[in-house]
């Protein structure tokens, strides 16, 4: 299996948990706090890691302590993180998040070092890298920046996922570089003015490249290849937290594709990682192992 890039964000979750959320102006008590590491790009990279994935990370930490904490949550997942950089005065991403006593969450990301990963960044970093197979990236950090990654990655050879999260209008020229577009519903409907219907999925996939995936929640993933819809259904969980299924998805899905599947089978294996990732709170800290994952996949 080759490398998978992952070029994105690296954030510490904060995350309260309470039996419902407050409203415009309310103050209600919480039930729980926890710390943990997040950032969409960091969950991704982690589930690839904890699936034997041998996995590269390009992005930006801020110089304080808690850029120390995210960098050595990374290695000790075995990720390389010898293209992640420290950037003076700037804070590490984070993230507080409110999990209400449904599993629902509510997040809201504050960038810091994120936002500040330029396409020389990249550049720099990919340089050094020669056996990728995946570049895997969000939006999280700075668009140009992954152009300039997937840009490299169709010069090498490389499969390119994005996950348009959170949901935002597209720069110019990065979807003629996608491979494989992964909204959820909601990004969906912000990409292409629509709901997900398997008609629109299906009139989406011609405007960017005929690779698309809607991820639907514990319904699982709508699924284009070749010009033809599968719907991909999840296994059944009780969802404790959904707090990172989505990225865990977006691992798993790449780890197939990196073993050379085709999209749906790839898909198949990412809602086995997404659904086993909401029967515990956090986000990383809930993904399944690889062990986990082997014999949900076997039996779905």
């Amino acid at each position: 299996m080759g490398t998978i890039v992952v070029v994105g964000s690296s954030n510490v979750d904060l995350t309260a948990y309470c039996e419902r959320f407050p409203g415009d102006g309310e103050t209600r008590p919480g039930t729980a706090f926890v710390q943990g590491f997040g950032g969409k790009g960091a969950n991704q990279a982690v589930m690839m890691a904890r699936l034997g994935a041998p996995v590269t990370f390009v992005g930006r930490v801020g110089d304080d302590a808690l850029g120390i904490e995210v960098l050595t949550n990374l290695r000790g997942n075995g990720i390389d993180t010898s293209h992640v950089r420290l950037t003076a005065g700037t804070s590490t991403g984070v993230a507080p998040i409110w999990v209400d006593e449904r599993g629902v969450n509510r997040i809201l990301v504050v960038p810091g070092a994120n936002g500040r990963l330029t396409p020389a960044d990249v550049t720099e970093a990919v340089s050094a890298i020669t056996d990728a197979a995946v570049v895997v990236a969000q939006l999280e950090t700075p668009q140009d920046a992954t152009r300039t990654a997937f840009e490299w990655a169709r010069r090498v050879g490389a499969v390119t996922v994005l996950n348009p999260a959170p949901a935002a209008p597209l720069v110019p020229g990065l979807v003629e570089v996608v491979d494989w577009l992964i909204p959820n519903e909601s990004e969906f409907a912000v990409l292409f003015g629509a709901a997900p219907t398997p008609d629109a999925v299906l009139t989406a996939a011609g405007t960017c490249g005929g690779r698309l995936i809607v991820t639907v929640g514990e319904r699982g993933a709508l699924v284009v290849e070749d010009s033809r819809l599968v719907e991909v259904a999840a296994p059944v969980a009780k969802a404790v937290d959904t707090t990172g299924a989505g990225d865990a998805f977006v691992g798993g899905f790449a780890v197939g594709l990196a073993r050379g599947w085709d999209g749906v089978g790839a898909a198949r294996y990412g809602c086995v990682c997404g659904a086993l990732s909401v029967l515990a709170q956090g986000a990383q800290s809930s993904f399944p192992t690889a062990a986990e994952v082997e014999a949900g996949y076997a039996s779905s």
